[in-house]
Protein backbone atom coordinates (compact mmCIF):
# COMPACT_ATOMS: atom_id res chain seq x y z
CA UNK A 1 0.00 0.00 0.00
CA UNK A 2 1.27 3.06 -0.90
CA UNK A 3 2.47 6.01 1.73
CA UNK A 4 1.17 9.31 1.81
CA UNK A 5 3.00 10.77 4.55
CA UNK A 6 4.65 13.25 2.28
CA UNK A 7 1.52 15.02 1.78
CA UNK A 8 1.48 16.95 4.66
CA UNK A 9 4.38 19.08 3.33
CA UNK A 10 2.56 19.25 0.25
CA UNK A 11 -0.28 20.70 2.50
CA UNK A 12 2.02 22.76 4.55
CA UNK A 13 3.16 24.70 1.61
CA UNK A 14 -0.34 26.08 1.48
CA UNK A 15 -0.15 26.77 5.16
CA UNK A 16 -2.94 24.10 5.54
CA UNK A 17 -1.28 22.53 8.73
CA UNK A 18 -4.71 21.17 10.12
CA UNK A 19 -6.62 18.94 7.73
CA UNK A 20 -7.51 15.57 7.49
CA UNK A 21 -8.82 12.42 4.71
CA UNK A 22 -11.85 10.23 4.94
CA UNK A 23 -13.60 7.54 1.97
CA UNK A 24 -15.64 9.97 0.36
CA UNK A 25 -19.63 8.44 1.37
CA UNK A 26 -23.54 9.34 2.12
CA UNK A 27 -23.12 11.75 4.78
CA UNK A 28 -23.64 10.63 8.32
CA UNK A 29 -26.27 13.15 8.94
CA UNK A 30 -28.31 13.74 5.97
CA UNK A 31 -31.47 11.94 7.38
CA UNK A 32 -31.03 15.18 9.83
CA UNK A 33 -30.58 17.74 7.25
CA UNK A 34 -33.96 16.58 5.20
CA UNK A 35 -35.68 16.48 8.52
CA UNK A 36 -34.36 20.14 9.20
CA UNK A 37 -35.03 21.02 5.88
CA UNK A 38 -39.22 19.24 5.94
CA UNK A 39 -39.54 22.06 9.04
CA UNK A 40 -38.30 25.39 6.58
CA UNK A 41 -35.74 26.14 8.93
CA UNK A 42 -34.02 27.16 6.46
CA UNK A 43 -36.01 29.93 5.54
CA UNK A 44 -35.97 32.13 2.22
CA UNK A 45 -32.43 29.51 1.27
CA UNK A 46 -33.86 27.54 -1.28
CA UNK A 47 -30.82 26.33 -2.77
CA UNK A 48 -29.87 24.50 1.12
CA UNK A 49 -32.92 22.24 -0.29
CA UNK A 50 -32.37 22.72 -3.79
CA UNK A 51 -28.50 20.87 -3.16
CA UNK A 52 -30.01 17.75 -1.26
CA UNK A 53 -29.49 15.70 -4.17
CA UNK A 54 -25.46 16.91 -4.60
CA UNK A 55 -25.24 16.49 -1.13
CA UNK A 56 -26.52 13.10 -0.39
CA UNK A 57 -24.39 11.58 -3.49
CA UNK A 58 -21.30 13.26 -3.51
CA UNK A 59 -20.46 11.63 -6.68
CA UNK A 60 -22.92 13.91 -8.82
CA UNK A 61 -20.22 16.70 -8.56
CA UNK A 62 -17.25 14.41 -9.28
CA UNK A 63 -17.86 11.05 -10.99
CA UNK A 64 -15.97 7.92 -9.14
CA UNK A 65 -15.00 10.29 -6.45
CA UNK A 66 -13.12 8.15 -3.44
CA UNK A 67 -12.25 9.90 -1.09
CA UNK A 68 -12.12 14.20 0.65
CA UNK A 69 -9.65 15.62 2.27
CA UNK A 70 -10.76 18.47 4.57
CA UNK A 71 -9.12 21.71 5.65
CA UNK A 72 -9.85 24.27 8.57
CA UNK A 73 -8.52 27.83 8.34
CA UNK A 74 -8.23 30.24 11.55
CA UNK A 75 -10.43 33.11 10.78
CA UNK A 76 -10.72 34.22 14.54
CA UNK A 77 -7.30 36.06 15.29
CA UNK A 78 -7.76 38.46 12.00
CA UNK A 79 -7.62 41.91 11.48
CA UNK A 80 -10.55 44.67 10.70
CA UNK A 81 -9.67 45.58 7.51
CA UNK A 82 -12.93 47.43 6.47
CA UNK A 83 -13.53 50.94 5.68
CA UNK A 84 -15.56 50.57 8.30
CA UNK A 85 -14.10 50.05 12.00
CA UNK A 86 -17.00 50.78 14.63
CA UNK A 87 -19.92 48.50 13.82
CA UNK A 88 -20.32 45.31 15.57
CA UNK A 89 -19.70 42.77 12.41
CA UNK A 90 -19.01 39.08 13.03
CA UNK A 91 -15.19 37.98 12.94
CA UNK A 92 -15.20 36.05 9.66
CA UNK A 93 -16.50 38.94 7.63
CA UNK A 94 -13.78 41.83 8.78
CA UNK A 95 -11.56 40.98 5.95
CA UNK A 96 -11.69 39.57 2.12
CA UNK A 97 -14.36 37.10 1.56
CA UNK A 98 -12.68 33.71 1.85
CA UNK A 99 -14.66 32.37 -0.77
CA UNK A 100 -12.03 34.16 -2.93
CA UNK A 101 -8.44 33.43 -1.18
CA UNK A 102 -9.62 29.82 0.37
CA UNK A 103 -10.80 28.96 -2.36
CA UNK A 104 -7.78 30.05 -4.54
CA UNK A 105 -6.00 28.12 -2.01
CA UNK A 106 -7.94 25.32 -2.67
CA UNK A 107 -7.22 24.90 -6.62
CA UNK A 108 -3.69 25.60 -6.34
CA UNK A 109 -3.51 22.51 -4.15
CA UNK A 110 -5.73 20.50 -6.83
CA UNK A 111 -3.31 21.34 -9.27
CA UNK A 112 -0.11 20.15 -7.44
CA UNK A 113 -2.51 16.78 -6.22
CA UNK A 114 -2.88 16.56 -10.01
CA UNK A 115 0.64 16.81 -10.63
CA UNK A 116 1.46 14.19 -8.41
CA UNK A 117 -1.43 11.60 -9.55
CA UNK A 118 -1.85 12.84 -12.87
CA UNK A 119 -4.05 9.78 -13.73
CA UNK A 120 -7.12 11.44 -10.90
CA UNK A 121 -9.29 13.94 -10.63
CA UNK A 122 -9.26 16.58 -7.62
CA UNK A 123 -11.97 19.23 -7.02
CA UNK A 124 -12.33 22.13 -4.61
CA UNK A 125 -14.52 23.50 -2.39
CA UNK A 126 -15.38 26.32 0.49
CA UNK A 127 -19.37 26.13 1.78
CA UNK A 128 -20.95 27.86 -0.96
CA UNK A 129 -20.67 24.59 -2.84
CA UNK A 130 -23.40 21.80 -2.36
CA UNK A 131 -21.12 19.84 0.28
CA UNK A 132 -22.29 19.02 4.11
CA UNK A 133 -18.52 20.49 4.59
CA UNK A 134 -19.12 20.25 8.33
CA UNK A 135 -20.03 16.39 8.60
CA UNK A 136 -17.75 15.90 6.58
CA UNK A 137 -14.73 17.02 8.87
CA UNK A 138 -16.49 15.83 11.22
CA UNK A 139 -15.75 12.03 9.81
CA UNK A 140 -12.58 12.99 8.78
CA UNK A 141 -11.96 13.42 12.63
CA UNK A 142 -11.49 17.23 13.03
CA UNK A 143 -13.74 18.20 15.52
CA UNK A 144 -17.97 17.36 17.01
CA UNK A 145 -20.77 19.22 16.05
CA UNK A 146 -21.60 21.44 19.26
CA UNK A 147 -24.65 22.29 20.74
CA UNK A 148 -24.53 25.82 18.35
CA UNK A 149 -24.17 23.40 15.59
CA UNK A 150 -20.66 24.49 14.66
CA UNK A 151 -18.02 22.10 14.24
CA UNK A 152 -15.40 22.33 17.63
CA UNK A 153 -11.99 21.27 17.64
CA UNK A 154 -10.42 20.91 21.16
CA UNK A 155 -7.23 22.98 20.72
CA UNK A 156 -8.81 25.30 18.10
CA UNK A 157 -12.23 26.15 19.05
CA UNK A 158 -14.66 27.01 16.08
CA UNK A 159 -14.08 30.19 14.77
CA UNK A 160 -12.30 28.51 11.69
CA UNK A 161 -13.21 28.02 8.12
CA UNK A 162 -13.81 24.22 6.17
CA UNK A 163 -12.38 23.75 2.75
CA UNK A 164 -12.60 20.49 0.70
CA UNK A 165 -11.37 18.55 -1.98
CA UNK A 166 -13.39 15.77 -3.81
CA UNK A 167 -10.61 13.13 -5.06
CA UNK A 168 -10.48 9.87 -7.35
CA UNK A 169 -7.51 8.82 -5.41
CA UNK A 170 -8.73 5.84 -3.24
CA UNK A 171 -8.38 6.44 0.73
CA UNK A 172 -5.62 4.58 2.18
CA UNK A 173 -6.83 2.80 4.72
CA UNK A 174 -9.73 0.20 5.80
CA UNK A 175 -11.98 2.52 7.63
CA UNK A 176 -12.17 6.21 7.82
CA UNK A 177 -10.21 8.44 10.65
CA UNK A 178 -12.16 8.05 14.06
CA UNK A 179 -14.56 10.54 15.26
CA UNK A 180 -13.40 12.95 17.89
CA UNK A 181 -16.08 12.55 20.95
CA UNK A 182 -18.86 15.12 22.09
CA UNK A 183 -17.34 16.97 24.78
CA UNK A 184 -19.96 19.70 25.06
CA UNK A 185 -21.02 17.77 28.16
CA UNK A 186 -23.62 19.84 30.09
CA UNK A 187 -22.50 23.02 28.89
CA UNK A 188 -25.71 24.97 27.53
CA UNK A 189 -24.06 28.59 27.18
CA UNK A 190 -24.82 28.87 23.48
CA UNK A 191 -28.24 27.80 23.68
CA UNK A 192 -28.75 30.60 26.88
CA UNK A 193 -26.99 33.72 25.23
CA UNK A 194 -28.39 32.79 21.95
CA UNK A 195 -30.56 36.60 21.97
CA UNK A 196 -33.15 35.15 19.75
CA UNK A 197 -33.75 31.69 20.62
CA UNK A 198 -32.44 30.44 17.37
CA UNK A 199 -30.63 27.18 18.82
CA UNK A 200 -32.76 24.49 19.98
CA UNK A 201 -31.96 21.38 21.75
CA UNK A 202 -30.26 18.19 19.91
CA UNK A 203 -27.89 20.63 18.04
CA UNK A 204 -30.57 22.45 15.79
CA UNK A 205 -30.13 25.74 14.31
CA UNK A 206 -33.83 27.34 13.30
CA UNK A 207 -32.39 30.12 10.83
CA UNK A 208 -34.99 32.00 10.88
CA UNK A 209 -34.29 33.31 14.36
CA UNK A 210 -31.05 33.54 13.79
CA UNK A 211 -29.59 37.05 13.64
CA UNK A 212 -27.05 36.10 11.13
CA UNK A 213 -29.39 34.76 9.02
CA UNK A 214 -31.66 38.14 9.00
CA UNK A 215 -28.45 40.43 8.44
CA UNK A 216 -26.93 38.61 6.21
CA UNK A 217 -29.02 36.14 3.75
CA UNK A 218 -32.02 36.77 3.92
CA UNK A 219 -33.50 40.11 1.41
CA UNK A 220 -36.75 40.83 3.97
CA UNK A 221 -36.78 42.93 6.75
CA UNK A 222 -36.73 40.83 10.05
CA UNK A 223 -39.96 40.55 11.94
CA UNK A 224 -40.97 43.01 14.62
CA UNK A 225 -40.77 40.82 17.54
CA UNK A 226 -36.61 39.56 16.66
CA UNK A 227 -35.50 43.15 16.18
CA UNK A 228 -34.77 44.71 19.89
CA UNK A 229 -32.75 41.19 20.15
CA UNK A 230 -30.06 42.31 17.63
CA UNK A 231 -28.96 44.93 19.58
CA UNK A 232 -26.01 46.39 17.75
CA UNK A 233 -25.08 43.55 15.83
CA UNK A 234 -24.83 44.76 12.24
CA UNK A 235 -23.49 42.24 9.99
CA UNK A 236 -23.63 38.73 11.53
CA UNK A 237 -23.51 37.33 15.26
CA UNK A 238 -20.56 35.56 16.93
CA UNK A 239 -23.02 35.21 20.44
CA UNK A 240 -22.94 31.39 20.24
CA UNK A 241 -19.23 30.83 19.67
CA UNK A 242 -17.78 33.57 21.38
CA UNK A 243 -19.64 32.27 25.21
CA UNK A 244 -18.05 28.45 23.78
CA UNK A 245 -15.61 27.67 26.44
CA UNK A 246 -13.70 25.63 23.83
CA UNK A 247 -13.32 29.42 22.15
CA UNK A 248 -12.10 31.20 25.58
CA UNK A 249 -8.53 31.46 24.02
CA UNK A 250 -9.05 33.56 20.81
CA UNK A 251 -12.15 35.06 22.06
CA UNK A 252 -10.02 37.04 24.72
CA UNK A 253 -7.86 37.87 22.47
CA UNK A 254 -10.61 39.36 19.86
CA UNK A 255 -10.90 43.09 20.17
CA UNK A 256 -14.35 44.56 19.86
CA UNK A 257 -15.55 47.58 17.81
CA UNK A 258 -15.50 51.10 19.06
CA UNK A 259 -17.99 52.45 21.18
CA UNK A 260 -19.97 55.15 18.52
CA UNK A 261 -20.93 53.94 15.33
CA UNK A 262 -22.65 57.02 14.07
CA UNK A 263 -20.63 57.90 11.17
CA UNK A 264 -20.33 54.47 9.99
CA UNK A 265 -24.26 54.01 9.96
CA UNK A 266 -24.81 57.53 8.52
CA UNK A 267 -21.99 56.81 5.68
CA UNK A 268 -24.06 53.64 4.99
CA UNK A 269 -27.44 55.44 4.96
CA UNK A 270 -26.59 58.40 2.66
CA UNK A 271 -24.74 56.49 0.39
CA UNK A 272 -26.25 54.76 -2.58
CA UNK A 273 -26.47 51.39 -3.28
CA UNK A 274 -24.17 51.02 -6.08
CA UNK A 275 -21.27 53.01 -4.08
CA UNK A 276 -21.82 50.57 -0.86
CA UNK A 277 -21.30 47.93 -3.62
CA UNK A 278 -18.07 49.26 -4.76
CA UNK A 279 -16.89 50.24 -1.35
CA UNK A 280 -17.40 46.21 0.06
CA UNK A 281 -16.36 45.05 -2.72
CA UNK A 282 -14.73 41.55 -2.37
CA UNK A 283 -15.57 41.72 1.67
CA UNK A 284 -18.60 39.05 2.95
CA UNK A 285 -20.71 42.49 3.46
CA UNK A 286 -21.50 42.53 -0.27
CA UNK A 287 -23.53 39.71 0.22
CA UNK A 288 -25.90 41.48 1.49
CA UNK A 289 -26.35 44.11 -0.70
CA UNK A 290 -26.80 47.90 0.00
CA UNK A 291 -30.46 47.65 0.75
CA UNK A 292 -29.72 44.84 3.02
CA UNK A 293 -27.06 47.33 4.85
CA UNK A 294 -29.54 49.80 5.02
CA UNK A 295 -31.70 47.78 6.79
CA UNK A 296 -29.51 46.26 8.94
CA UNK A 297 -28.26 49.88 9.72
CA UNK A 298 -32.06 51.11 10.67
CA UNK A 299 -32.25 48.68 13.10
CA UNK A 300 -29.19 49.20 15.29
CA UNK A 301 -29.76 52.78 15.34
CA UNK A 302 -33.52 51.84 16.72
CA UNK A 303 -31.60 50.02 19.28
CA UNK A 304 -28.61 51.77 19.97
CA UNK A 305 -30.87 54.96 20.36
CA UNK A 306 -28.80 56.97 17.95
CA UNK A 307 -30.86 60.36 18.19
CA UNK A 308 -28.30 62.16 16.08
CA UNK A 309 -29.30 60.14 12.47
CA UNK A 310 -32.98 60.91 12.87
CA UNK A 311 -33.20 63.63 10.08
CA UNK A 312 -31.35 60.44 7.93
CA UNK A 313 -33.36 57.20 8.99
CA UNK A 314 -36.82 59.58 8.39
CA UNK A 315 -35.38 60.20 4.58
CA UNK A 316 -36.52 56.39 4.77
CA UNK A 317 -39.96 56.81 5.61
CA UNK A 318 -41.79 56.56 2.41
CA UNK A 319 -39.41 54.00 0.90
CA UNK A 320 -41.15 51.17 -0.63
CA UNK A 321 -38.74 48.21 0.97
CA UNK A 322 -37.69 49.90 4.09
CA UNK A 323 -40.38 52.04 5.15
CA UNK A 324 -41.72 50.24 7.24
CA UNK A 325 -38.68 49.32 9.32
CA UNK A 326 -38.21 53.08 9.37
CA UNK A 327 -40.85 54.36 11.18
CA UNK A 328 -39.99 51.53 13.81
CA UNK A 329 -36.97 53.26 14.03
CA UNK A 330 -37.81 56.69 14.22
CA UNK A 331 -40.89 55.09 17.14
CA UNK A 332 -37.82 53.71 19.32
CA UNK A 333 -35.62 57.32 18.83
CA UNK A 334 -38.79 59.09 19.82
CA UNK A 335 -39.89 56.14 23.06
CA UNK A 336 -36.53 57.10 24.40
CA UNK A 337 -37.01 60.81 24.13
CA UNK A 338 -40.23 60.41 26.09
CA UNK A 339 -38.41 58.27 28.71
CA UNK A 340 -35.65 60.99 28.88
CA UNK A 341 -38.15 63.88 29.30
CA UNK A 342 -39.90 61.43 32.29
CA UNK A 343 -36.69 61.26 34.04
CA UNK A 344 -35.33 65.18 33.69
CA UNK A 345 -36.54 66.93 36.63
Amino acid sequence: MESFDFLKSVFANHNLSHWSWTPLQKPLSMDFYKAWIDKSYHGDMAYLKNHIPQKETPQTLLPKAKSAFVFTMDYGLKKNTLPVKNLNIAAYAQDVDYHLWFKDIINKLCADLKSLYPQNEFIGFTDSSPVLERDLAYQAGLGWFGKNTCLIDRKRGSLFFIGEIYSTLAYPQAKSPTPVPDHCGTCDRCIVACPTGAIEPQRVLNATKCISYWTIESKKVPPIELREQFSDLFFGCDICQTVCPWNIKVRDLMSPPAEDPTEDLRMILTSSNKTLLRLFAGTPLSRAGGRGLKRNALIVIGNKKIHALKNVVSAFLHDPELGELAQWTMDKLSDSCKIENKSTP
